[in-house]
């Protein structure tokens, strides 16, 4: 991750009024949603959509919006870095798995019967 982020600008007010201002944006979006009513349903999803973009690009500019998108762009070079397994490994796998599933469902089924047997033999319960 990328340490050279400052981290005194995350708590300062001006970060945390961008943060308000970006929610009051979403609210005052969905808030017009409800007062467009006699409008076309278009205008109102516009609405909507104006609020959560001008939220985005306020939430975007602050400190803490900075810190997500370089953890993004930082996630994605981690995402080219993994070697996924092709097509035979994911097979074996997947078999592995299921044989594995199966098994411990016999177990668990065996030990079911015989502990419900015990129990039915030291209690004197059952038939």
């Amino acid at each position: 991750m990328n340490d050279a982020t400052p981290q005194q600008e995350i708590g300062s007010s001006g970060d945390t009024a961008k943060l308000v201002a970006a929610i009051l944006l979403v609210i005052a979006g969905i808030a017009a949603f409800y007062v467009l009513q006699t409008q076309a349903d278009w205008v109102r999803w516009g609405a909507v959509a104006a609020g959560i973009v001008l939220a985005v690009v306020v939430f975007a500019s602050s400190p803490r919006g900075r810190m997500i998108w370089q953890f993004i762009l930082d996630s994605r070079l981690e995402m080219r870095k993994v070697v996924w397994p092709n097509r035979q490994e994911t097979t074996q796998t997947t078999f592995a798995v299921f044989v594995f599933a199966i098994v411990m469902g016999l177990f668990f089924y065996g030990l079911d019967l015989f502990l419900s047997w015990a129990t039915k033999f030291f209690t004197g319960q059952g038939g």
